[in-house]
């Protein structure tokens, strides 16, 4: 059994808040240490602009803006709709792959905000006519929409410019959120602006369903930088159902403890599990940081009499 504190305590130290990981003085490994961090706690949650700085200066001893703002000129790291539907600053090589394993929680999230506003739309001309826009010029979502009613007069351009953000892995572009700077959100094809290879077509579904054993790579790095953590905890980050067979099929590689309610939490058998007994220092914790929001079960992080 691990107690409330005990898993607190496991959590910082894979957050890289029990103690800071200095930086290399100057230099490549410099850029890569920042972009190697991101990729561990799978990308930070970046809704708002700035709060990913915060949140590696608390984890990364040395850290200046220009750091992190560098790797967004460079687009070495990118801003994209993922976990949950909402927008994390992840590394290049990330953005694609884990945009395809949460695929199945964007179009569920359009489906029950716009569903019904784009009844009639195919999604696979919708995507075509989206990326050709923004792949020409990059877009905000309102100029996106209106460019759209052109095709689609009797939809409404909000919707309409959401049904291409779900088919169409898009990215927001510098400047918005390079530190010292200000910008729309401009939004192109993450195919184009990593110089990857774009889809041959569009159809409704752009990407073929997740593997099981893509899955379990998923949850791994999950527990790598949450766990332990409990079936509804994977799910509750990365927004996707029905996991449990993944964990299941994990079982003999993983360990598993009880937490105090009695729930089953897993794990990776060489994770740091450093005691309830280590002090944890004082940190800030940025705005909506996964820290906070990738537990079905907060109290790890914040006292029931705080909620």
């Amino acid at each position: 059994m691990l107690t409330r504190r005990a898993v607190n305590r496991a959590l910082l130290a894979r957050q890289l808040l029990l103690e800071r990981s200095p930086l290399p003085a100057a230099g490549p490994d410099r850029a890569a240490q920042v972009v190697q961090t991101i990729e561990h706690l799978v990308g930070l949650q970046a809704q708002a602009p700035f709060p990913p700085y915060y949140g590696l200066h608390s984890r990364l001893d040395g850290f200046r803006p220009d750091d992190l703002a560098a790797l967004i000129t460079d687009r070495s790291v990118v801003r994209i709709a993922l976990m949950r539907g909402t927008i994390h600053l992840v590394s290049a090589r990330d953005c694609l792959p884990l945009r395809r394993l949460v695929q199945p929680v964007i179009e569920r999230g359009m489906r029950g905000a716009f569903g019904k506003q784009l009844a009639g739309v195919d999604p696979g001309e919708l995507a075509a006519a989206g990326r050709s826009l923004v792949e020409s010029e990059p877009m905000t979502f309102s100029q996106l929409g209106q460019a759209l009613t052109a095709r689609w007069p009797d939809h409404p351009p909000a919707a309409l410019a959401q049904g291409v953000r779900t088919y169409v892995p898009l990215v927001q572009v510098p400047p918005r959120a390079v530190w010292g700077q200000a910008g729309q959100s401009l939004h192109t094809s993450a195919e184009r602006w990593l110089g990857q290879r774009r889809p041959s077509r569009e159809p409704a579904h752009p990407v073929r369903a997740a593997s099981r054993a893509e899955l379990a790579q998923l949850v791994t790095r999950y527990l790598g930088a949450f766990g332990p953590a409990t079936v509804r905890d994977v799910q509750a980050w990365s927004g996707l159902t029905g996991l449990k067979p993944v964990l299941e099929q994990l079982r003999p590689s993983l360990l598993t403890f009880r937490d105090e309610q009695g729930g089953e939490l897993f794990d990776l058998p060489t994770a740091p599990r450093p005691g309830a007994g280590v002090p944890a220092p004082v940190r800030l914790v940025a705005e909506f940081d996964n820290l906070v929001l990738s537990h079905a079960e907060r109290s790890r992080v914040i006292s029931n009499a705080a909620t």
